[in-house]
């Protein structure tokens, strides 16, 4: 444990694999790194703590029955639930597999249900990630392409990073330059404060390789999963 307390954060994470090691300024730049070695049990008593405070300084009556145990309940969601994407051990076991089919055509796993939290408010982020790849020789269960969206959407998120650090991910995991995501969804900061534009909602993509300089291999993309489909691409 000592000897991982002097580690150097960069080694630290290129050893869990957490991220796309050539983008660590894009995708974990906002990580403390004394988070990595604090349990979750005493991150849960600290968040609770504070909350607690946070939420007598609103007005609030904590001796209420139906308040009491809101602290821990709100620590427990944010640790184990909303932000255990902070927690590298969540991360998913990708297994790849040899593509012994030899298919060479794109894999698009679309409509992958993402829900996040704006860095910024602190508020939810809800929508669809679209994913797409073509394999350079090895090929990923379907199931973990949704678990990996999973994962990198539960911490406090800008959609423009999420979306980078999905392809970023499954362009090492998968060793091929050719990956996809596009990532639709309603910000409530955006829909429900502010501006209060219920109707608004955010685009981002972030292609590679084939998706991003071949024009037919990104219309067949974009046709397939259907966002730009009401423009006319």
């Amino acid at each position: 444990m000592i000897e991982e307390k002097q580690e150097n954060t960069l080694e630290f994470l290129k050893r869990n694999n957490i991220y796309d090691n050539s983008n660590l300024s894009n995708h974990e730049k906002n990580f403390h790194k004394d988070s990595y070695f604090i349990s979750d049990e005493d991150k849960i008593k600290k968040i609770e703590k504070h909350f607690f405070h946070i939420m007598k300084v609103l007005g609030l009556d904590m001796t209420d029955d139906s308040l009491q145990k809101t602290p821990k309940r709100v620590a427990k969601m944010f640790i184990k639930e909303i932000f255990s994407g902070l927690n590298s051990k969540n991360i998913p076991i990708s297994s790849t597999f040899e593509n012994k089919y030899k298919y060479n055509q794109m894999l698009i796993e679309k409509n992958i249900t993402l829900y996040s939290t704006c860095e910024h408010h602190f508020l939810p982020i809800i929508g669809k990630a679209h994913v797409g790849y073509i394999s350079n020789g090895k090929v990923l269960g379907l199931s973990k392409i949704n678990r990996i969206v999973n994962f990198y959407a539960k911490r406090p998120q800008v959609q423009e990073r999420l979306t980078i650090q999905i392809v970023g991910y499954l362009k090492d995991i998968l060793s091929t330059k050719d990956v996809a995501c596009v990532i639709e969804a309603k910000h409530l900061c955006v829909n429900s404060r502010g501006i209060k534009d219920i109707d608004s909602s955010t685009i981002t993509t972030e292609l590679i390789g084939s998706f991003k300089n071949n024009s037919d291999i990104r219309r067949e993309f974009l046709h397939h999963i259907g966002v730009f489909q009401k423009n006319g691409i």
